[in-house]
């Protein structure tokens, strides 16, 4: 069965740094574009980022460019989200996905991803 585990949330005070990682077994991992969502409280799920199948493309959503950087290790079936200048906005529960297809100039829909984790809470404090 195909497992998605996502880790390194955490508390940190604004201005801070934190790294995500996901781990995927289960799949062929580098046949499948990866993506970071968030949902925080009261709020519908976004997508963060994504990143297609060799990691040579990636895209943001605007609030969090030139703070956050995607990447992968296909190797290791891993993913990762370095968040940089972390902000309170920025709190939410982190999930990662995978999703087999990829969409030329955007992130693939949300109901493109078939495989999603638990979620890492990351919060921000003020």
């Amino acid at each position: 069965s195909v497992q998605v585990l996502e880790s390194g949330g955490g508390l940190v005070q604004a201005g801070g740094s934190l790294r995500l990682s996901c781990t995927a077994s289960g799949l062929t991992f580098e046949h499948y574009a990866m993506g970071w969502f968030r949902q925080a409280p009261g709020k519908e799920r976004e997508g963060v980022s994504c990143i297609n199948w060799s990691g040579g493309t990636t895209y943001y959503t605007d609030s969090v460019k030139g703070r956050f950087t995607i990447s992968r290790d296909n190797a290791k079936k891993s993913l990762y989200l370095q968040m940089n200048s972390l902000k309170p906005v920025d709190t939410a529960m982190y999930y990662c996905a995978a999703a087999p297809i990829w969409y030329s100039g955007a992130c693939p829909p949300q109901y493109e991803y078939n495989y999603w984790g638990q979620g890492t809470q990351v919060t921000v404090s003020s």
